[in-house]
C-alpha cells in the first residue's frame, strides 16, 4: 500500500502519550499514523519540505513514498493537540445567541470563524434563560445554519439549553420571569421540533421529585448537566442514576462543599462517571478551589474547562445589552448592575494558560482540559487516527512561565 503523506511530525509531545511521538498527515489533512519516537528518528526533525522516490521511506514507516514533496516539521518537544471544544459559550462579536434572528446568519458565521482562530474546533452555542418564543427563534435559526457552516471555522455541534428548569434561588443572572416548573410538558414546549439539535441541557434535579425528565431527555440523545441547583447529595446521585452526566460551571450556582452536606457537587466528584465544567478566568471560582477541584475531580479524567464567555467576547471592554438589561465588562469580567456576576469574555485557551501560570496545572492536563476532556464529557473522540488534523502546538517557555499556542496551517 502506498501512502501518499503531506506532513510528518517529529518530537511531539501529546497528551495521553508517553514520550516523543511522530506523527503521520495524509494529503487529505487526516492523521494516518501516531507513533513513538526513537533516537534514530529523531534525525529527521528538521523542519523542511523533501522529494523522496520509490526507495526512500517516512521514518518509522515500512510504505514508499511517492514523488510529490511533504514537509517534515520538528516540534522540538513542543505540545501538539486539537483544538478546543467549548460547551458553554453564550455568544460572540456583540451577538447573544439567545437573541437569534434569521438576518443574523452571517454574523454566526463569523462568530465560528472568530473561534477558530481563538484555537476552538466546535463549541455549543448556549441559550440561557429566556421566554419560549425566542427559544424556539434561536433553535430554527441554529438548526438552519448548521446545515450549511463555513469552512475553515468552528463547528457548531448542536446546542446547550442552560434553562430555563433552574432553581430560583439560584437563577443567578438568569431572569426569574422566565424560569419554568421542570416537567415533560414543560420541556416539550421548549424543545419543539429541535430535540435532534439540543445536545446539552442544564437543570435542577430537585424540581423534578419526580424523577421523568432526565430518562426522557436521555431517550432523546440528550446529556443531562446539573446545576443552577441546591440539590442536595442524595437528590444528585438519584440524579446521576438516572442518566445525567455531567455539572454546568461547577461552584457557581449550587452550595459550597460542607463537611456534612457535600451537596451536587461533592455527590458529582465522588462519581467516576460524571464530568464537571469548570470556569478559569479567576474571577468565577478562585485557584486555591480550582486546584481542590482539579484534584478531587482526576484532572482531565473528571474536569473540562469551557469559557462561558458572553456575547461582547472579541470586543473592547464596556457596557453592552444583554437581554432587557446590560452588562459591565472590565477585564474580561461581566456583571451585571447590581454586582452579580454574569459571565466572562476570555476565550477557552485563557483558561488553559491560566492553569499553567498560576501553577496549580501542568502543561500536559490543562491542554487536556480543553481539548480530550469536553470531547470526552459529551462521547466524541479524541485525536487519534483517521481525526482530521486540525492541530495546535503549544509552547513551554520555562524562562517566562508562559505557554503560548498556534494553529498549524
Amino acid at each position: 500500500m502506498t501512502l501518499i503523506v503531506d506532513t510528518i511530525i517529529n518530537n511531539a509531545r501529546i497528551p495521553g502519550y508517553q514520550g516523543l511521538q511522530q506523527i503521520t498527515i495524509d494529503n487529505r489533512g487526516i492523521i494516518e499514523a501516531i507513533t513513538p519516537m526513537d533516537r534514530e528518528q529523531r534525525r529527521y526533525g528538521d523542519t523542511e519540505t523533501r522529494r523522496r522516490g520509490d526507495k526512500d521511506t517516512i521514518p518509522n514507516s515500512q510504505s514508499p513514498i511517492p514523488n510529490p514533496p511533504f514537509s517534515i516539521i520538528n516540534f522540538a518537544e513542543d505540545w501538539l493537540s486539537l483544538g478546543g471544544i467549548d460547551l458553554q459559550i453564550n455568544g460572540g462579536l456583540g451577538l447573544a445567541f439567545t437573541d437569534l434572528s434569521p438576518t443574523d446568519i452571517e454574523q454566526l458565521g463569523q462568530i465560528c470563524q472568530y473561534l477558530w482562530h481563538q484555537g476552538v474546533d466546535a463549541f455549543l452555542p448556549t441559550l440561557v434563560t429566556t421566554s419560549i418564543e425566542k427559544i424556539q427563534r434561536s433553535l430554527a435559526v441554529l438548526s438552519d445554519f448548521i446545515t450549511s457552516q463555513p469552512q475553515p471555522a468552528a463547528e457548531i455541534l448542536g446546542v446547550h439549553l442552560e434553562g430555563p428548569f433552574l432553581n430560583p434561588q439560584k437563577r443567578g443572572a438568569h431572569p426569574q420571569e422566565h424560569l419554568l416548573p421542570l416537567t415533560i410538558e414543560q420541556m416539550q414546549q421548549v424543545l419543539g421540533d429541535y430535540a435532534p439539535i439540543v445536545k446539552v441541557m442544564t437543570l435542577a434535579p430537585e424540581l423534578d421529585p419526580r424523577g421523568e425528565v432526565i430518562p426522557y431527555l436521555r431517550s432523546l440523545g440528550i446529556t443531562v448537566s446539573l446545576g443552577h441547583s441546591l440539590a442536595t447529595a442524595a437528590q444528585a446521585e438519584a440524579a446521576f442514576k438516572l442518566g445525567a452526566s455531567m455539572v454546568t460551571h461547577a461552584f457557581n450556582a449550587m452550595p459550597g462543599l460542607h463537611h456534612r452536606e457535600p451537596g451536587l457537587l461533592g455527590a458529582a466528584l465522588a462519581n467516576p462517571q460524571v464530568y464537571c465544567g469548570m470556569i478559569a478566568d479567576g474571577q468565577h471560582v478562585c485557584p486555591t478551589m480550582l486546584q481542590l477541584l482539579l484534584r478531587a475531580g482526576g484532572y482531565e479524567e473528571g474536569i473540562f474547562l469551557v469559557s462561558d464567555a458572553l456575547a461582547p467576547i472579541g470586543l473592547p471592554d464596556g457596557v453592552y445589552p444583554w437581554d432587557s438589561r446590560q452588562i459591565e465588562v472590565k477585564h474580561g469580567t461581566a456583571r451585571l448592575p447590581d454586582g452579580t456576576l454574569s459571565g466572562t469574555t476570555l476565550p477557552l485557551l485563557v483558561g488553559v494558560e491560566n492553569l499553567v501560570q498560576w501553577g496549580i496545572c501542568d502543561v500536559e492536563s490543562a491542554i487536556a482540559l480543553a481539548t480530550e476532556a469536553p470531547r470526552q464529557a459529551i462521547g466524541l473522540p479524541g485525536i487519534g487516527i483517521g481525526k482530521p488534523a486540525q492541530l495546535l502546538r503549544w509552547h513551554w517557555d520555562e524562562g517566562t512561565g508562559k505557554l503560548t499556542w498556534k494553529r498549524l496551517s
